[in-house]
């Protein structure tokens, strides 16, 4: 890791060595941040040398990821997802410049595989052979799906609520699933004291700096397929808030190099059903807990264990936060898919839910540009969706019947 200088207290700022595994700050408990020597990753990435590059993955980014060992890089794609035009969204939204970012296409169809393939990398550089961690359903089938490509089987802790997909990927992968029966906060303390108990590699999120190191190249892939410009704004769905500390972290590490010249502001989109950083970023004062209730399951968090960096990423980049309905959410799902084509879980869809509730309070520009991350697949939870649309019309096998029905349908259109 000869460009990590050391890991940095995100509370008190005190620096720690990067030898070894650090989790939280020894003299506050607040989570870590990886400090880079730009100056000499600045030296070794550049625009000519990306656009030569033909791995599209992750990977491309080396000298800004904080490992050393290239065994450990697992054989699926992650990352370089899709980044769309919607001129469909433009017109209903009346804004001249809108991108979806389609993380939903990634191994495990979750954003979260951009985190566990750097933080199992780690794990495995750093000689651990057990690696833990809680979730409601994408970090640990993210965990499970990559760490299968390398012959692993985590130890996951899941709410007994998490969609049953998202359970079906962590068995299928070879996880070893434990349901615990409380909430996803629950199941993080759990997974942390047997972290301690039995001497694991906690991957769970906020806690482990480096998945923050996987999710800001989500920001490395935009720029660079936007032709190396910077979005005005940037829309993020938010729990633990560990994405969005992510993202303002990669568009920071591309300025700090030089691959761009400015920053864009982010929008930490939640549900009012689970808006703690939204409610901190409003009143200006500490993340507070919450009781997290939104169908949203992806961003459904009690207390964010990334929450005083996701609230210091909204305003450090003069952003804000906006919280919307879970019917608005489930409506959200509906255009999106009708609109662009894509199938986005409920937390993925909540981005765009954010936009249209910006737009509508006339909180955007026309000319602006602007991007939403959606960050999971519709398949991780089909039972919302259904919800949102009904059931199809049951008919008999025979033409009169459908005729009878084509008409109703028609009527009720």
């Amino acid at each position: 890791m000869k460009n990590v200088k050391n890991l940095c207290c995100l509370g008190c700022g005190r620096e720690h060595g990067r030898e070894g595994m650090r989790y939280r700050c020894s003299a506050c408990g607040e989570n870590l941040d990886v400090v880079y020597d730009y100056g000499a990753a600045g030296g070794r990435i550049n625009r000519e040398r990306l656009a030569a590059d033909r791995n599209l993955s992750i990977w491309r980014y080396w000298e800004l990821l904080p490992l050393s060992d290239r065994r450990w890089i697992m054989p699926q794609q992650i990352g370089w997802t899709p980044l769309y035009r919607t001129s469909r969204l433009e017109k209903q939204l009346g804004l001249n410049s809108v991108y979806l970012k389609d993380d939903g296409r990634n191994p495990s169809a979750s954003f979260k595989d951009r985190a566990s393939a750097v933080a199992i990398a780690k794990a495995l550089e750093l000689g651990f052979e057990t690696i833990a961690g809680a979730s409601t359903g994408n970090a640990a089938s993210s965990t499970a799906c990559l760490g299968a490509g390398l012959g692993l089987s985590p130890v996951i802790f899941v709410p007994r609520s998490a969609p049953a997909a998202k359970v079906a990927q962590l068995l299928v992968f070879g996880a070893r699933v434990f349901a615990v029966n409380g909430s996803y906060d629950d199941a993080f303390d759990l997974c942390t004291r047997a972290c301690e108990e039995f001497g694991w590699y906690n991957r769970n999120t906020g806690m482990n700096p480096y998945t923050r190191e996987g999710k800001k190249t989500v920001s490395f892939e935009i720029c660079e397929q936007l032709g190396w410009r910077v979005p005005d704004r940037v829309l993020v769905p938010v729990g633990d808030g560990n994405i969005i500390s992510g993202v303002w972290k990669g568009f920071r590490d591309l300025r700090a190099v030089g691959l761009t010249d400015r920053l864009p502001k982010l929008v930490a989109v939640q549900s009012c059903l689970s808006g703690a950083v939204a409610d901190a970023v409003r009143s200006d004062g500490p993340v507070r807990s919450c009781k997290a209730t939104t169908i949203a399951d992806s961003i459904s968090v009690d207390l964010p264990r990334d929450g005083l960096a996701a609230v210091k990423a909204v305003r450090e980049s003069g952003g804000e936060a906006v919280t919307v309905t879970d019917e608005e959410i489930v409506a959200a799902i509906v255009k999106l898919a009708r609109l662009t084509g894509v199938f986005a879980e409920p937390a993925g869809a909540a981005s765009l839910a954010g936009l249209f509730k910006l737009r509508e309070e006339g909180r955007l520009e026309k000319d602006e540009t602007v991007v939403f991350l959606v960050t999971g697949n519709g398949l991780k939870d089909i039972q919302t969706a259904i919800k949102a649309t009904g059931e199809p019309t049951l008919i008999e096998p025979d033409l009169k019947d459908f005729i009878k029905a084509w008409e109703q349908q028609n009527k009720n259109q």
